[in-house]
């Protein structure tokens, strides 16, 4: 009997597989996200069509790598492309960071589809557009998926990862994985929607704070007073699906019943809030509301967020 399968593999000597992406724009997001890459040990090729703006990627990048304490050997891995073609060679990512223009992210994305090698991951760093109208000019649709960085993408750890109808689930998953990797917070948005989940939030937020200050409720400085110092203070523990399940899924329903029918444009109740109450999953008191809650979590974040309130009062009177 041969003995060979019961002999210890030899190590490997062979080096890591080397990562390649490209990054299409070296604006404001583009610069940063070039940067999270590197720092992640990412080969990084940057393209721009405007050639000063290219130029200044290497200072942009060596300032934040300055003025955040991280190595500056990071930008090693950066290079400039001056066709979008040089940056297209062998790249495992591709990250598109252009203007904020459909047309032009659509005719961008058939030519990356046709240039970038087969296995590429093509993602577009849209704020609010259809992954799938972006999509549309391209053959390759499955493997088009939607990465929203948030500014500065080399300090917000946020990236919502965003799944076009034919995006392929696998594509999703990769991409999920590899952000992790670059030590970033993905979140996987099921549904191409317009504004996705963290802008549809913002907005609405930001809709009804016009409103007020149009319909003469308020001025602009007490809407930015109420949020920093009243709800928005929670925020960094509690978020808005938490609080409702802290304070209870039927107090919620009895507050939106009154209050939105009476905002502009008037609503009515979320049906799975109303399911949930008539369930009894009424939030942390019942054990279940949105979320699931033992004892122990309820009163995990409770205590969070109490000893959070706690820092923020005593460095406000400093």
């Amino acid at each position: 009997m041969s003995t060979a399968a019961t002999q210890p593999a030899e190590p490997s000597t062979s080096a890591p597989p080397v990562i390649r992406a490209a990054v299409i724009g070296g604006g404001l997001m583009g610069h940063g996200i070039a940067q999270v890459l590197a720092l992640g040990g990412v080969h990084v090729a940057v393209h721009d069509v405007d050639p000063a703006v290219l130029g200044d990627v290497p200072r942009r990048v060596a300032d934040n790598l300055q003025a955040l304490g991280h190595d500056r050997d990071a930008i090693s891995r950066i290079s400039l492309a001056g066709t979008l073609g040089d940056a297209l060679v062998d790249v495992d990512w591709v990250f598109e960071a252009a203007p904020e223009r459909l047309e032009l992210k659509q005719e961008l994305f058939a030519t990356l589809d046709h240039a970038a090698p087969a296995h590429a991951v093509l993602a577009t760093n849209t704020s609010v557009m259809s992954i799938a109208e972006i999509a549309s000019r391209a053959r390759g649709r499955h493997r088009i998926i939607g990465t929203h960085w948030w500014n500065p993408p080399f300090q917000m750890p946020l990236v919502e990862v965003v799944q076009a109808p034919e995006t392929d689930p696998e594509v999703v998953a990769r991409t999920m994985t590899f952000l992790t990797a670059l030590g970033k917070t993905p979140v996987h948005v099921k549904r191409d929607v317009p504004g996705f989940v963290g802008n549809r939030l913002q907005h609405a937020l930001w809709r009804e704070a016009f409103n007020l200050v149009d319909d003469g409720v308020c001025d602009a400085e007490t809407i930015d007073t109420v949020v920093k110092s009243g709800f928005g203070l929670r925020m960094p523990i509690l978020g808005p699906i938490e609080n409702a399940d802290l304070i209870g899924l039927d107090l919620t329903l009895d507050i939106h019943e009154y209050i939105l029918p009476r905002l502009d444009p008037p609503s009515q109740p979320s049906p799975g809030l109303r399911a949930r109450v008539h369930a009894g999953n009424l939030g942390m008191k019942t054990g279940t509301g949105f979320r699931d809650w033992t004892p122990t979590a309820a009163d995990s974040l409770r205590g969070s967020l109490r000893a959070y309130l706690a820092r923020a009062s005593r460095e406000g009177r400093r």
